[in-house]
């Protein structure tokens, strides 16, 4: 889909026409990766802690089942509130540039992680502590519904454009990075005696991100504009209402972004948190025991590590659409064996499958992913646009699927097939989107037009 405005194009911000800046290039994959790495630390403490204990211990008179969902609901606030998060940062860095909202989120994604490790139980306050909760949860969401949006945009407009796939993905190695400390975290936890893990320890991840919130800020800090920023600023080219621009242009291709996102995200979200509450709950395969589900994440990590950059390599190779495609198959053809498999009991089974879907099936989508969505939206709304399509996405793929899928596995009593079926259709929906979806290797994000 195009848009009327004149197509600016010069190519002094072409990375491929001028040299890249190393040091620029350095710093922004470094900056993006921090920033990655605390999101999805916060992502998975969070989601480990929504399965593990923030049921008793912050909705307790609510019974095992009705905490569980309580806790979950609390999971999909933060979900809810991203698209929010997405539309006001989208707007600040499109319309003053990419630097300044990745000092702003990062700092209000980690304050508020590390509030939660202060607040007081129910036993403590009663649902002071559980509304506190919600409160922060939906703060989490507005910072992380930009961080990863500006993360893929500056990493895009600063990496030379014949590897545009593999730099955009390596910033994604943060995410891995953060999946290997917030499960690995909650992996030891696991082992810790359940009055203390209950007691104090649960809030001693929360607290420690204030540790990667201080390197991220310093990071970026130091970081210089975009060269497409630049140029369109230098031209006077920059729009003043991204969002205007956005809705009467590129309501196509966010709808694209959205359908993208659906499998990846959302098995994403299944995997980590879903499947680990299936497992762990009681009723569940290994009824009560919180060490498995981390540990196979743990590992599914380090693998994810090496395949998002190979499949983003590999995109610039092939084409990112074929790849997306592919790997949106493999995972929906993935889905009834997998949880079959899991439902057998045997730990080195579940963590095979893990890894498996993670590895392969999410980080496949995932690796085309983070240059496909930049390209995909022209220069003066490209943050707004790649923000949209990631956080509308994330309320309906990653926010709701714990959520009504804990309703579901306490309806069916903890069947698989719940969770099989659920990571089919989202795979499904980002297979059919690909048939939508235009090619954008090579494109020049200079460019003011959507692809």
């Amino acid at each position: 889909m195009t848009t009327h405005q004149p197509s600016r194009t010069t190519t002094a911000a072409d990375p491929d026409s001028t040299p890249v800046d190393p040091d620029q290039l350095r710093r922004a994959t470094l900056a993006s990766s921090v920033g990655s790495a605390l999101e999805y630390y916060d992502f998975y403490i969070y989601g480990l802690a929504t399965a593990l204990i923030f049921g008793p211990l912050f909705f307790s008179p609510l019974g095992d089942a009705g905490a569980l969902i309580a806790s979950f609901a609390t999971y999909g606030v933060g979900f809810a509130a991203r698209p929010f998060g997405g539309l006001v940062f989208g707007y600040i860095g499109d319309r003053f540039g990419r630097k300044q909202v990745l000092l702003l989120t990062i700092g209000l994604m980690g304050t508020a992680s590390f509030a939660i490790g202060l607040l007081p139980t129910y036993k403590q306050a009663g649902m002071v502590g559980a509304i506190l909760l919600v409160l922060l949860r939906i703060l989490q969401g507005l910072g992380a519904g930009a961080e990863q949006a500006g993360a893929t945009t500056l990493i895009s407009e600063v990496a030379p454009r014949k590897r545009r796939g593999f730099f955009a993905a390596l910033p994604f190695v943060g995410i891995q990075v953060g999946t290997l400390l917030g499960a690995g975290t909650f992996a030891l936890l696991g082992m810790a005696n359940p009055a203390v893990l209950e007691g104090w320890l649960w809030r001693v991840p929360f607290l420690a991100s204030i540790i990667l919130i201080g390197v991220a800020v310093f990071i970026r800090l130091r970081l210089k504009e975009t060269p497409v920023f630049q140029e369109l600023e230098k031209h006077k080219n920059v729009n003043k209402n991204p969002i205007g621009v956005l809705w009467r242009t590129s309501k196509k291709n966010v709808l694209i972004g959205i359908g993208l996102r659906m499998g990846e995200n959302g098995n994403s979200s299944i995997y980590s948190t879903l499947l680990v509450a299936f497992m762990a709950g009681k009723g569940g395969v290994f009824d009560g025991d919180k060490f498995i589900g981390p540990t196979g994440l743990l590992i599914a990590a380090g693998f994810s590590a090496v395949m998002v950059v190979v499949f983003g390599a590999l995109s610039d190779r092939v084409g990112r659409v074929k790849v997306y495609r592919y790997g949106a198959l493999f995972q929906a053809v993935f889905a009834i064996p997998a949880f079959y498999l899991i439902s057998l009991g045997n730990v080195t089974l579940v963590w095979v499958v893990m890894s498996v879907g993670i590895a392969l099936g999410v980080q496949s989508m995932l690796g085309p992913q983070c240059a496909l969505l930049p390209e995909l939206f022209g220069s003066t709304h490209r943050f707004t646009g790649v923000a949209m399509s990631r956080e509308i996405s994330a309320v309906f793929a990653g926010g709701i699927a714990p959520l009504v899928g804990g309703v579901l596995l306490a309806a069916t009593g903890h069947s698989w097939v719940v969770l099989a079926v659920y990571s089919l259709v989202l795979a499904g929906i980002s297979f059919v989107t690909t048939f939508f979806t235009p090619e954008t290797v090579g494109r020049d994000l200079v460019q003011t037009r959507d692809a």
